[in-house]
């Protein structure tokens, strides 16, 4: 057996910043991985999936090229270029991870899967590691939903989607949420025609009616056929392709495609690391029960990023290390729920989401004023002849701090910044609406909503 002070098991964004920090501190540390390094943002998240995504914006721009006066021919999209485009940024990203967790003094690499063997224990291959703390960051991977026939008929992830360098004739996108959504408008716009399934009655459910609606719209006029409310799903080979049978309220009820995304959300990494044996509990679905503090139920255990279903981005993974490291190196009191929720969803355009809700708000029972503004009445969008979407904020009536914003429009997921500070500062809003913002961008047009409130009846 094989002592070292910590051992973190997986490299995803939280395990090498963590391990660079310990090591720094004087501490001997174990770094496992059984696969690629970086996690799921590197490989198979954020970094491809954003790149190819600048790919198909780089298309759409192409087409509409003549409403800016400039002529270009035909837009044709090199699927294998694209592809190796986007293999050359991971590759790079991933070689960055290992070279520089090889160079780190007092860190010591393993490659290969491992298990609990006991609390403070560890196999890897032959070798069993002992520390006297260990932390887990061994994300999660795409789930695959029981459907019928789907044990019958080939079908994407959105891991497996890294290795498409064709384009498909007709996808079908199972799941109107993120990544579904996301992939659809990238792929009609690389050229393919686009279904988009969802069971819900609304996309991105979880986000306020007027936001889906918005986001409906936006796609559907790309012709991304939409289907809600979508039932009973069946898949079944066709002689020329794979037969989608759904219950709708609208639409028929049965569609032919040639390939299927399967986009119905993500379950932990944590099946087979044999957390029983250290006495490490799980929720129903697989994730690590933590405390504020991120520890498990196992002393001297943590885990970080998408495996403890505190967050599951990659801000937040990271987030979730500089918790841990402070507490443990600096004698802070960092709590998990002190964390803001802020994320994206990098459609075009982009959704900057931040805080509360709308529909949170009022179920929590606040007393709202609410802001809205139609990108259309925001100069850069203007310019920049990208004026679909709308930006709306919410105002505590009382206290006058900020609940939360939605931004969905050009920059909306960097605009949504201009109110994250005076949120964690608990400032009122009227310390934004009084900053001067550089004209023209999407942020000056923020004060000016915040100086139009009213109350959210």
């Amino acid at each position: 057996m094989t002592r070292y002070d910590a051992i973190i098991i997986g490299t995803g964004q939280a395990g090498p910043s963590l391990a660079a920090r310990l090591a720094e501190s004087g501490q001997q540390v174990a770094v496992i991985e059984r696969g690629r390094f970086g996690g799921t943002c590197v490989n198979n998240g954020c970094t491809p999936t954003k790149t190819l995504i600048a790919s198909a914006y780089a298309a759409q721009l192409a087409r509409r090229a003549k409403e800016y006066g400039v002529d270009s021919g035909p837009v044709r999209v090199d699927m294998a270029r694209v592809k190796a485009r986007k293999d050359a940024l991971v590759e790079s990203g991933t070689r960055s991870v290992e070279k520089w967790l090889t160079t780190l003094p007092r860190v010591t690499l393993y490659r290969g899967h491992a298990r609990f063997v006991g609390p403070r224990a560890v196999s890897v291959g032959a070798e069993t590691l002992e520390a006297e703390r260990i932390f887990i960051d061994v994300g999660g991977r795409p789930r695959v939903p029981d459907l019928p026939g789907i044990r019958e008929v080939p079908y994407l992830t959105s891991e497996s989607m890294m290795d498409v360098d064709f384009l498909p004739g007709h996808l079908f996108v199972v799941g109107g949420s993120y990544v579904g959504l996301e992939f659809g408008q990238m792929y009609r716009r690389f050229g393919a025609r686009v279904t988009v399934i969802e069971m819900a009655p609304r996309l991105v459910v979880h986000e306020d009616p007027d936001v889906c609606d918005a986001i409906r719209d936006i796609l559907s006029e790309e012709e991304i056929d939409i289907r809600l409310n979508a039932r009973c799903l069946a898949l079944e080979r066709a002689s020329d392709g794979i037969l989608l049978r759904l219950d709708c309220a609208e639409g028929a009820p049965s569609v032919l495609g040639t390939h299927v995304l399967l986009a119905v959300g993500r379950v932990p990494n944590t099946d087979d690391l044999g957390l029983r044996a250290a006495g490490i509990e799980t929720d129903e679905k697989g994730y690590i029960k933590v405390d504020e503090t991120l520890a498990t139920s196992a002393p001297h255990v943590y885990a970080l990023g998408d495996c403890n279903g505190r967050g599951a981005f990659t801000h937040t993974a990271y987030n979730d290390y500089e918790i841990v490291a402070d507490n443990l190196l600096s004698g802070a009191h960092r709590k998990v729920t002190d964390r803001i929720p802020i994320y994206g969803l990098f459609t075009d355009p982009p959704l900057g989401r931040l805080g509360k809700s709308e529909t949170e708000a009022r179920e929590e029972g606040y007393e709202i004023l609410i802001g809205r503004m139609p990108m259309t009445d925001v100069s850069r969008a203007r310019e920049k002849g990208e004026t679909k979407g709308f930006m709306k904020v919410l105002v505590d009536a009382h206290t006058r701090e900020i609940l939360g914003a939605a931004i969905l429009g050009v920059g909306g997921d960097e605009a949504v910044h201009s109110l994250v500070d005076a949120m964690y500062g608990h400032l009122p809003y009227t310390v934004v609406q009084h900053g001067v913002r550089i004209h023209p961008t999407v942020s000056e047009l923020i004060p000016t909503m915040l100086g139009e409130l009213t109350p959210l009846k």
